[in-house]
Order: C-alpha cells, then structure tokens, then sequence
C-alpha cells in the first residue's frame, strides 16, 4: 500500500469533515483558515516522514538519492505544491480587518521554512544523484518549485494581508527580527511590483517564470557536460607521472582528460607543451557555448525588461537595492578604482611572465610570439611561483593528503568555533563516497545540524566547488528549532590503489573557504528561514568564508592539515616560508581577472542588452590587454550568471574587504586558533545569519566601521 494510502486511511476518520483526496492520493484540507494551512502541513510531513524514512534523527527528506525514483520526485513535488498552495489561500482568504501576527506574518515564516526544507530532497538531486534520470526529474522538480515560488510571490492578497497587518497592527509587541521579517515581506512584494497595476504584475509574473526555466536549463547544461579530449603523453610533458598514471587510455592509446578541475587546472598551469594548454583551455572556454549563449543573452534582455517595468534605471540597480554596496555607480568606482591601483602590479608581472615564456621557448624550441596567449596565463603564474619564489606545487602537493587535510581541518573549526563533529558511519548518502557528519556544541552538548562532504568528481554532479544548504536552522511551526543541513560539493582529484587523493595548496585554500560557508549555515541562530545561515546581504556572503582562507597561508594550521602521505612528516617551516611569500605573487593579474568578471557581470547589468561573446572579449583586453580565444565565449559556462550572483559578482572582492579586516584586527593579533575569539565571532558574525544589516554585524565584532586598508596591505598595495 503506498504512504499515500497509508496517510488517508490513518487520517479519515479524524479529517473526513475538512480533507479531501485529489487525484494524486495526497490529501490537502479545503478549510478556510490559519488551522487548515497548519493541517495542509502536518499531513504533508506525515507523507514525506512515512514514505521516505530518514535514518539520521532531525533531517527532513530522504538524501539517499540510490532510494528514489524519479516518480518519487514528482510525487512529491505536487503534494509539496499542493498543501502549500492551499496554505496560502488560507492566508489568502482571512478578512483585512482579522489579520494578527499568528495567523499572517507567522503562517508565512513557516511556509518559508517548510519550502526550503522539504523542497531540497526534490531540487538537490540533479547536482548529486547518480541515476540521470533522478537527475533529469529533480531538475524539473525545482523547475516547477520555482514556478510556484514565483506565483506566490506574486498574489496580491498575500501582500495586502502584510500590508493590513503593518497599518493596522502595527510593529508595537515585536521583536527586532520579527519587525526586520515584516519590512522585508513588504519590500519584496513592492520589488515584486505588488503595488502596481494587475497588467504589470502579470508581465513581472511570466518574466519571472521564464527566468527561473532558463536559469536551471543553463545550470543542467554545465552539469551534463562531458567534453573530453586526449592526448599523447609527449602532448603531456611537464605533468607528474602520478598524474599520467591516473588517467584512463582510449581506445586509440592516447589518454583522456575531461574539463573538471582535477585534469583542467594541472594541466593548464603545470603541461609545457603550448598547444595542449591551447586546446585545453579551448574547449574549456567553449563549454555549453551553443546552448548557455542564447539563454544568457535572453535571461539579460528578461531582467532589464523586468527592471523597467519595476521603475529601475536597470537590472543591477534592482539587484543593489538590499546589497551593502547600494547602487551600481558604488560598485564601478569600487572597481576601477582597484583596478587602476592593480595595474603596476600587473605591468611587471607581465614583464616577468613573458621573461620566463621566452626562455622556455629557446630551451623548448618553441616559437616565441612575444606576447602572453589566453592559455598562457595560469601556467606562467604557476611557473612565476616556482622560479621567483621557488615553491614547487607538487612538491607541495605531497604534503596534502586529502583524508589528513580533512582531519586537520575539522580540528581547527572545532577549536576555534566551540564545536564537536562526529561522523556518522550508517548515514543513508546519495553516493558511497559521501560522508555524514553530526555537529554539537561542545559546551552545551546542543545538537546543531549536520552536513554532508562530498569531495571527488563524478560524471553529472555539480562540477564546481559550492555549499548547498538543504535545511536551514529556524524555528520550526511548532516551536522548536529545526536543526540546520547542508552539503559541501568539491571536485578532488580521487585516490588511486596506489597513492591517496592529494591536494595542492589552492585546493586546501579552496577547501577551507567552503567549509566556512558550512559552519556559516551550521552555527546560524535566526529565528526565521529567511535570514538562516548565509541568508545575508550577497556582498558580504563570502566575508566569512574569505577570512578563514587565511589560515592555510598560516604555520600551526599548516602544521595541523599536512602530513606528507608517504613519511606523515608536516610540511617544511621553509616550505611554509616560501608559501607566505608567495601569497602575493601574482596578485595583479589574479586580481584584474576577478575584476575582469565583475565588470563584464556589471556592464550586462546595466546596459540591458549583449553580444556576451564580444563584450567579454573586449572587457579582457581593456583590463589586461590579452586577447580571449576567438570563437569562445567563457560566459556561456559562468555558472553565477544564471545562478544567482547576477549583477553580484563584484561581491566576492568587496566582502574580502571586510575578511582582511576581521582577520588582520582581531585573529592575527589575537591568535587564529584562539577560542575565545573564535566565541565572539560564532556569536556576532555566524550566529545572527541576516537577521541584522551586515554592516552592524562587522561593528559588532570590529567594535568599530571597517576599513580597505588591511585587504589593499594583502595585495601588495599602500592603504
């Protein structure tokens, strides 16, 4: 008998006066008032809890992905859509002048939660399932979740109710985050275009639907990627045997290496023969062209058209509006700015770039052209590295086995943080590879939340390194506090039979950063889902994340994450040496590229139209003078365009800002595994989530306004 069943039977003789079954089996109450919507829940949960039976205590939704169907996934899609549906007419229906806090503003904030913790079992699927079936179902699940989020968004009688209650109610009796959940209810649906006439709100309606199809279309288009190429050993000259040795043979001898991170980036910054970096970095910067182009270009035209309906000069002016940095002329001059200070760095980086290309050409016999090629440029950083700081990364490498670097990594989060991670050894995962674990206070014993790793690449997963929240910590309807889960996606090299996983010293950067956006979500304390764990202002997200990067650049953690995998020896005090300086290298031309992106993110943004494929071109040569590929269009394959840093990407500079300052002010001088910082900032920046501005969060823990000059001190820069 199905759960469905299982649910009516057990329910009917209680509900038969105020339920009714719909054609799925699912069973949804026609009641008209705040109890019928919390009726509409409580049945969905039974549903979800029956049919799907999580192991570990607390998580809401079956993450064993080997375990579901993509019927399962439709299934319970419609009955999600259908009790909350119902829910909202509830809200929908209650007279003006009965509205209350109970049974608005909270009926709401449940809604809210109740969304994003029993929708991720339906849309996470397509970035980790195995099954491309599961996959291919998920991603139309999250496409009919978001077409549904967008019609809610969109009912007036919903806004007018938020609206009664903040007129005639008032805010008098509320706490400050419950006054902040109110402000924000009434600004999203004036952003909606709630206040304007019904023609409008239809247009920003349909506009709304189409951008939420083309997003997940672009992102399942990069997920499903499996451009490979292969080459000859001599085309691979310069690449460590072990690497070599990993790859898989074609049926014509020659050996094949994908786009994902493991074989892109070795190959691109350490393979010194020119037309296999070329033709790596090609095929790369051509990934998904022909399907993301149009869908970008579209997704552009949409949010200008959705900008000017909305009476905004222009999309990154609708996006700015609740970021920290306010208006699109903030963010130019924020980047100009630092671009014009990075370009002296730059100029010589340049100058010893093309240096050490001409030696190599003369020693290699290779035609020197005289100037740096697109594919050039992160092996020459690489080799600017090793010869001018004289850091071998795959020496490096050797010293960063992934299973020790993880040790050493969850000791120093429970250190500093105040916390304790265990591992649990029969959890249901979507994957063999995947790995549990449970986080509690170290103090109070307090169970907090748990998060899953998921480290090596895999054919259909997601093909970069993110965090996807899955279960925020918030107040759940009945009161209690609904404990907070994540994922943490990454693409390691995998181990062989021969040697474990080994990481270089980017990667362990790379690692570390995410992490950060793990415990962001873990340690959250809000009341309400929308302001959980990394729900903040979008141009500070990455502070958290970016200051912790420091710690892998530091010599006690580096003593605590290395143990080189033959000798368990820690990693040299000269290597550690030659690390911190190295810090610096290159930081002109890495940081131009970031600026590079940003611009090109903005300049979409504000005009409102593109050819992507030129305009990036061009933005690449006025910033730093080197020529893109031709025939290429790297946007087409910017996942953040159509994942949700639209007009944001600005943001991972300007929160770094704030990281330099927090960590150069507080740990640097304090101590970078000393706890009882680490208390302070778990409780003034983690703990708060975005139920306070970003700026009050950082005054709070600075005890005074940030500063630019700590992060222009990390660049090589006079502050």
């Amino acid at each position: 008998m199905p759960a469905s069943a299982v649910i009516t039977l057990r329910c009917a003789a209680v509900l038969s006066k105020v339920v009714r079954v719909c054609p799925s089996g699912i069973i949804f109450s026609s009641a008209r008032n705040g109890n019928g919507a919390s009726l509409n829940r409580y049945i969905y949960k039974r549903l979800l809890t029956i049919s799907t039976m999580p192991a570990p205590p607390r998580i809401s939704g079956m993450y064993d992905f080997r375990k579901v169907t993509p019927e399962d996934i439709e299934k319970q899609t419609d009955a999600l859509i259908l009790a909350q549906r119902a829910a909202y007419d509830s809200i929908g229906l209650l007279p003006l002048d009965k509205v209350t806090y109970e049974n608005v503003i909270k009926q709401l904030a449940d809604l809210m939660a109740e969304r994003t913790t029993m929708g991720s079992p339906l849309d996470f699927p397509q970035h980790a399932a195995t099954d491309k079936a599961v996959r291919e179902a998920s991603s139309t699940a999250e496409q009919k979740l978001e077409e549904f989020d967008v019609e809610m968004s969109m009912r007036k009688d919903i806004f007018d109710r938020v609206v009664a209650f903040s007129e005639n109610v008032g805010m008098e009796g509320l706490n400050d985050e419950q006054k902040r959940l109110v402000d924000k209810l009434i600004l999203h649906g004036k952003r909606n275009g709630l206040h304007l006439s019904e023609e409008i709100q239809s247009e920003v309606k349909k506009i709304k639907k189409r951008m939420s199809e083309l997003s997940i279309k672009f992102q399942r288009n990069l997920n499903e990627d499996n451009t490979k190429l292969f080459f000859t050993k001599e085309e691979l000259a310069g690449m460590p045997d072990d690497f070599i040795n990993e790859l898989c043979q074609g049926e014509d001898g020659k050996l094949e290496v994908t786009m994902k991170y493991p074989h892109l980036f070795p190959i691109t910054k350490k393979c010194r023969v020119p037309d296999t970096r070329r033709l790596m970095v090609t095929a790369s910067q051509s990934k998904c062209m022909e399907e993301n182009t149009p869908i970008l270009e579209e997704l552009i035209s949409l949010r200008q058209k959705q900008a000017d309906l909305l009476n905004y000069k222009n999309h990154a002016a609708y996006v700015l509006e609740e970021r920290m940095a306010n208006n699109p002329e903030n963010v130019a001059q924020f980047l100009s700015g630092l671009a014009e200070k990075l370009q002296h760095l730059w100029k010589q980086e340049k100058s010893d770039m093309l240096n050490l290309k001409k030696e190599e050409c003369e020693k290699c016999n290779y035609e020197y052209s005289g100037k740096l090629d697109f594919w050039d440029f992160r092996y020459y950083m690489n080799q600017v590295e090793e010869k001018m700081y004289a850091v071998d990364q795959n020496e490096v490498r050797q010293y960063f086995p992934l299973e020790k670097v993880t040790s050493g990594l969850l000791h120093i989060y429970q250190t500093l943080l105040g916390l304790h991670f265990t591992q649990e050894s029969d959890a249901d995962t979507w994957h063999e590879d995947v790995k549990l674990y449970r986080v509690n206070d170290s103090k109070t014993g307090e169970h907090l939340g748990y998060f899953y790793l998921d480290l090596y690449p895999r054919d259909g997963k997601f093909g970069h390194a993110a965090v996807f929240p899955l279960q925020p910590s918030c107040v759940a309807a009945n009161g209690d506090r609904q404990v907070a889960v994540c994922a943490m996606m990454c693409n390691f090299t995998k181990p062989t039979k021969d040697k474990p996983a080994l990481l270089d010293h980017s990667e362990v950067e790379t690692y570390f950063h995410e992490f950060g956006h793990v415990m962001h979500h873990i340690c959250s304390r809000a009341t309400f889902s929308m302001f959980a764990g990394t729900r903040v202002e979008r141009d500070f997200l990455e502070a958290p994340s970016q200051m912790l990067e420091n710690w892998v650049w530091e010599k006690e953690p580096l003593s605590l994450m290395s143990g080189h995998y033959q000798t368990s020896a820690t990693l040299p005090d000269e290597i550690v040496e030659k690390l911190a300086k190295s810090r610096k290298a290159n930081a002109g031309g890495f940081n131009l590229r970031q600026i590079i992106l940003a611009t090109f993110d903005q300049t979409i943004h504000t005009r409102g139209q593109a050819d992507t494929k030129s305009l990036f071109a061009q933005t690449y040569r006025d910033i730093m003078d080197i020529e893109p590929i031709p025939n290429t269009n790297m946007p087409a394959n910017f996942g953040h365009l159509a994942g949700g840093y639209d007009a944001q990407y600005y943001g991972y500079m300007w929160s770094e800002v704030f990281s330099m300052d927090m960590y150069e002010s507080q740990f640097k001088k304090k101590g970078i595994l000393n706890p009882a910082i680490g208390s302070e900032y778990r409780i003034r920046i983690l703990q708060p989530g975005g139920s306070k501005d970003a700026s009050y969060l950082l005054r709070d823990f600075l005890g005074r306004d940030p500063t630019h000059d700590a992060f222009l001190r990390s660049k090589g820069l006079q502050a």
